[in-house]
């Protein structure tokens, strides 16, 4: 008799949990406004404090029932359990919902925000889930001096251990919320031009002009001076694993300062030709960018469709003896660095 009582208990007083869950739902939702994450919020926690009325109800039902000895043990051992991970994740849930809302605030972009959230979603929980394992512990009679002794001295070893990916990690949190370049900006770093593909937790990924993978952690990164030239560059679409697909060859070249105007008006068009008549070259473009300090410079970029540096290298070679040859027949010459003195003779009277 005393057992049907106790599972009547146990019936009725989830069924009343579950009706007061969605009456609260009901009727309290609408009072909070139209938010998504307030609903979510408000949902997660009178869904826990659902969970919470199951949990004392299942307790209040096993008084009823006449046994003694181990069983209660076991049973309010369990109910402590499943209240502690109930408010774990239900803490969880909230706190996450809310930190992200606050990171979309203050970095004024949800895909920041989102990122911040998945870099930080891990350790928060791994903080929440060692918290609420010691409470319960603890409330169960375990001796925790050892446990926090021992977790003591392994946190001062894990945190020697990871000062360098924790650097990394808040150089990642910096770029995320201060922007110094986003996704797909053509920067100059250490003399080096690459776009942006990845920003990652530890590191940065990016592809340089010629199209190798420049990886640089965001540590590094962040020390040198960053010159972000935007993101009005066409940029390649990017490979996987990091793989070069093609080949973007960019240099300098340099005629004399004697060369005829009209010499330096076709000089573009000859080197286009030139690369045009080759194999697996494409001309990109040829420009007279700068007056040189023993000559004036041209600056070519082209590709080469291949990721077999051998290959490359043959195409390199057929482009600049064709640009020879078309040179010399017109009779256009390379400079070479030369310095010329001029000498001011003062003649001395009296002498």
């Amino acid at each position: 008799m005393l057992w049907l009582l106790a599972l009547g208990k146990l019936a009725a007083g989830w069924l009343t949990a579950w009706l007061l869950y969605q009456a609260s739902v009901r009727l309290i939702l609408p009072l909070v406004g139209n938010g998504k994450d307030r609903h979510q919020v408000l949902r997660t926690a009178v869904q826990a404090l659902m969970l919470f009325g199951w949990t004392a109800v299942a307790v209040w039902a096993w008084d009823t029932v006449p046994y003694e000895g181990i069983g209660d043990q076991i049973v309010y051992g369990l109910a402590r359990l499943a209240a502690v991970i109930i408010a774990i994740h239900g803490v969880n849930h909230i706190f996450i919902r809310l930190l992200a809302n606050f990171l979309l605030r203050i970095s004024g972009s949800s895909h920041a925000g989102h990122d911040i959230i998945r870099a930080f979603k891990p350790m928060l929980r791994a903080l929440l889930w060692v918290v609420g394992s010691v409470y319960y512990l603890q409330s169960i009679g375990v001796e925790l001096e050892a446990i926090w002794a021992v977790l003591a001295a392994g946190g001062i070893g894990v945190g020697l251990a990871l000062q360098k990916p924790a650097a990394e990690f808040f150089e990642y949190i910096y770029i995320l919320l201060d922007k110094p370049f986003q996704g797909e900006d053509l920067l100059d770093v250490g003399g080096i031009l690459a776009w942006v593909e990845h920003v990652g937790i530890r590191s940065t990924r990016l592809r340089s002009l010629k199209g190798e993978l420049v990886i640089m952690t965001n540590s590094s990164l962040m020390s040198q001076p960053v010159h972000n030239h935007g993101n009005s560059h066409k940029m390649p679409p990017p490979t996987e694993h990091g793989a070069m697909e093609h080949r973007r060859l960019i240099y300098r070249f340099g005629v004399v300062y004697s060369t005829p105007l009209q010499s330096m008006e076709i000089i573009p068009k000859l080197v286009c030709n030139v690369i045009e008549n080759i194999e697996n070259a494409t001309f990109s473009r040829c420009h007279f960018v700068q007056f040189g300090a023993s000559s004036l410079d041209f600056e070519l970029c082209y590709v080469i469709p291949t990721n077999n540096y051998i290959q490359a290298l043959d195409v390199q070679q057929a482009v600049n003896l064709g640009i020879m040859r078309a040179f010399a027949q017109q009779g256009i010459s390379f400079a070479f660095p030369t310095q010329t003195l001029y000498v001011n003779q003062v003649e001395r009277s009296g002498q």
